[in-house]
């Protein structure tokens, strides 16, 4: 069993800044691409940013220039570093994972329980 735990989310008035994190923790498996999401109550949950396994990074055009997404593979760990954050970033925060089982020899897609980000003065 493969867990995605997210962390690092809260309050913070606009300009400011948080890192996200998601830990992988299980047995006998391997990371490829992970993405962060965020999903507002009312709207369709939105690709923030991915990153393959070699370090490859996309970003959605909302976020470039102020979102950082980058992973330490040998703690299984991806971040999210966001900076200049408005009030229209704010949403629960998901991580997302393409998992490659080991064992079964199978791949397989892992979300996280999500982390609530508010920005608000």
């Amino acid at each position: 069993q493969v867990q995605l735990v997210e962390s690092g989310g809260g309050l913070v008035q606009p300009g400011g800044s948080l890192t996200l994190s998601c830990a992988a923790s299980g047995r006998g498996f391997s990371l490829n691409t992970m993405r962060w999401y965020r999903h507002t109550p009312g709207q369709q949950r939105e690709l923030v940013a991915e990153i393959t396994s070699g370090g490859s990074t996309k970003y959605a055009d909302f976020v470039k220039g102020r979102f950082t997404i980058s992973r330490d593979n040998a703690k299984n760990t991806m971040y999210l570093r966001m900076n200049s954050l408005k009030p229209e970033d704010t949403a629960v925060y998901y991580c997302n994972a393409d998992v490659y089982l080991s064992v079964v020899k199978s791949h397989i897609g892992r979300w996280g329980q999500g982390t609530q980000v508010t920005i608000s003065a």
